[in-house]
């Protein structure tokens, strides 16, 4: 198998329908200590890592004065929404068809660790995919691409082998960019088709079971 036949994909938001649930355990948490901040733009930052939103939300003062305890608190309320959580259209079957065709396959989260282990049981994907990451694993997230390198070490591939990301979020694009991989976007991330664009997005599809049916169109033919 090459470094050419890499798939990386993100979990929230691009396989799992959880960006809504995810801006307002945010909202949530923020309330918890004292700082109110509209949904909307919550929303807007989803698919940021964790470690670099309330930074991106309300600067630096915001990060120094509640930023642990916030991402503390966004962990307990996430979990109280992990039930609500679904698959998107087709999320599974995009996963056995891209391993189907030969390709290493690679989930690439920012996410808690027992929060990524509850998206694996709903995909039901520990036995198609090559490994995942967790937030546990790097010290910066997206937007910057060190996610995604690890990824590619996860499964013995070096930081810079041709491979291809598919995510859902502006910031997925983003990273991957700087990774120098091509980007594949479902638009269950909530962005503009030409925010997408804009940021680098090679192809933009429905759903998961969109982007599937033309796999063939893509780089992961």
């Amino acid at each position: 198998m090459t470094d050419s036949s890499i798939a990386v994909l993100d979990i929230d938001g691009t396989l799992i329908d959880s960006n809504y649930q995810h801006a307002l355990a945010w909202y949530r948490a923020l309330r918890r200590v004292g700082e109110i901040y509209p949904v909307w733009r919550l929303h807007r930052l989803i698919g940021m890592g964790g470690d670099q939103l309330l930074t991106a939300l309300g600067g630096d003062d915001l990060e120094r004065r509640v930023g642990d305890r916030t991402r503390e608190l966004q962990g307990e309320e996430t979990d109280a929404l992990l039930e609500e959580m679904s698959l998107l259209p087709g999320a599974r079957d995009l996963l056995l068809a891209i391993k189907e065709r030969g390709h290493r396959l690679v989930l690439a989260s920012s996410g808690q660790q027992r929060h990524v282990d509850v998206y694996l049981d709903k995909l039901d994907a520990r036995d198609i995919v090559d490994d995942w990451t967790t937030s546990a694993d790097v010290d910066a997230s997206k937007p910057a691409p060190d996610l995604l390198h690890t990824a590619l070490r996860k499964i013995g591939a070096s930081p810079g082998a041709p491979a291809v990301m598919i995510g859902d979020s502006v910031w997925d694009v983003e990273a991957a960019r700087k990774a120098g991989m091509p980007a594949i976007v479902v638009r269950s991330g909530g962005f503009g088709d030409d925010e997408l664009l804009e940021a680098g997005a090679a192809a933009l599809y429905d759903t998961p079971a969109d982007l599937t049916k033309a796999l063939e169109q893509t780089p992961l033919a």
